[in-house]
């Protein structure tokens, strides 16, 4: 009896490990597709300009709408992760922003963008990260900092091959057919994701009688009352700040200053970058997983290092005369904003209560993206003025300021706010 009592608990164990797995491998591929979808719109940029006549500024507000509208419903999102199942709204979310995604290969204004490119895709993807990586984060406890680095790496994939197979196949057979072949895909995925996702149980049963429910107002007072919650919110405003506007702006302005195609452009601008991003993110889950176990606040100050070490490198991309070093640059920056990355999600749970988790990370999600989306318009409105030259090389200032907030709340508030 006890022989057979150990092998239905190994064999249960076994089964338990290789969900948690297959849960990683499923939301990396719906990770990789969020940002796919996100990413096709600025590699095909110079070509919904050419055949719609759309200026600079207004395409820079199509992206900024994208996020705005992300920023705005992803605390919704969050708070709504903590209180029903993560798989529905996992695969929910998936299934809208994909039919958003196909139906703006079939856009011909200034206002269809907005409304499905800005509101109907942004809304969609608000409502995959805090649940997925609230879900990811219980079932994988004990190496929460690397599952969360591999999820991370789908944000480079996605970003990577978008603008090679975008790019080609906005050469070969217009923009529209880009925007098809993505949103479809992930429909599909999002039909594999109800049939082989269990429907988890809430990580909030609701009740009045209970101080566990809290609404997202007094959420969001809660994380006013902490410090370190606050600068790494503004940390991460700061990130993003740099990150739309890159991922905006940079194919137009490789086709631009060294005269690429749109496919050389969209792989270049992104592929040296993410690779770097990719190598970085492993390397600081692992890294920070060890500093961890000595003083948790090394997760942040290995954040401040990772801005601030990517500073320099955001500058020479964008001053580089030769393509070479353009895309040294690149590959540098990606390293250090990788380093950065591994820590976004497990630096935030260390201040914040288990139960708060999704509706803490949506409102600083809210924040950080609110404050990232005026880069496209900023740097579009700019560029007939200064050049892209110019505005890209300005994010280099962005980068250490997020630095300065992660030193201040690692050194000085962090002991005092972190959660046992």
């Amino acid at each position: 009896m006890r022989i057979s009592s150990e092998i239905i608990i190994n064999k249960t164990h076994s089964l338990r490990t290789s969900y948690r797995w297959e849960l990683l491998v499923l939301l990396w591929l719906a990770f990789f597709l969020n940002q796919a979808d996100r990413q096709i719109f600025s590699v095909v940029l110079p070509l919904i300009r050419a055949e719609l006549s759309l200026t600079d500024a207004e395409l820079g507000l199509i992206a900024s709408a994208l996020i705005w509208t992300y920023g705005l419903l992803v605390p919704v999102a969050g708070f709504i992760g903590d209180r029903i199942s993560r798989r529905n709204i996992i695969g929910i979310s998936l299934l809208f922003w994909s039919m958003a995604t196909v139906s703006t290969g079939f856009c011909s204004t200034l206002l269809q963008f907005i409304l499905l490119r800005g509101l109907a895709t942004g809304g969609g993807e608000a409502f995959y990260a805090p649940s997925a990586n609230a879900l990811l984060s219980e079932h994988h406890a004990q190496n929460r900092s690397f599952a969360l680095s591999l999820h991370q790496t789908a944000v480079y994939a996605g970003i990577v091959l978008s603008g090679l197979i975008a790019g080609y196949i906005g050469e070969q057979y217009g923009w529209r057919p880009a925007f098809f072949v993505f949103g479809s895909l992930g429909l599909i995925l999002g039909a594999i994701i109800f049939l082989r996702l269990e429907k988890d149980t809430p990580a909030i049963v609701v009740d009045s009688n209970t101080t566990n429910s809290l609404s997202i107002l007094q959420t969001a007072r809660f994380i006013a009352t902490k410090p370190t919650i606050v600068l790494l919110t503004l940390a991460f405003g700061c990130m993003v700040f740099v990150n739309v506007g890159y991922l905006t702006w940079m194919p137009s302005f490789l086709v631009e200053k060294f005269d690429l195609s749109l496919t050389q452009a969209g792989f270049s601008s992104l592929f040296y970058h993410h690779v770097g991003a990719l190598l970085g993110v492993l390397l600081g889950g692992r890294l920070a997983d060890r500093l961890a176990q000595k003083n948790r606040r090394n997760r942040l100050l290995l954040q401040g290092a990772g801005l601030l070490l990517g500073t320099p490198f955001i500058y020479w991309m964008s001053v580089s005369i030769t393509p070479a070093f353009t895309y040294g640059a690149l590959f540098l920056f990606g390293i250090f904003r990788g380093i950065y990355d591994s820590n976004i999600v497990a630096s935030l749970y260390e201040v914040v209560p288990v139960r708060l988790r999704s509706t803490a990370y949506g409102l600083v999600l809210m924040c950080a993206f609110l404050v990232g989306a005026f880069a496209p318009y900023i740097l579009g409105s700019l560029k007939p003025i200064y050049g892209l030259q110019a505005g890209l090389s300005w994010l280099s200032v962005v980068y250490i300021l997020g630095a300065i907030f992660l030193f201040i709340g690692g050194i000085y508030f962090f002991h005092k706010d972190k959660e046992d």
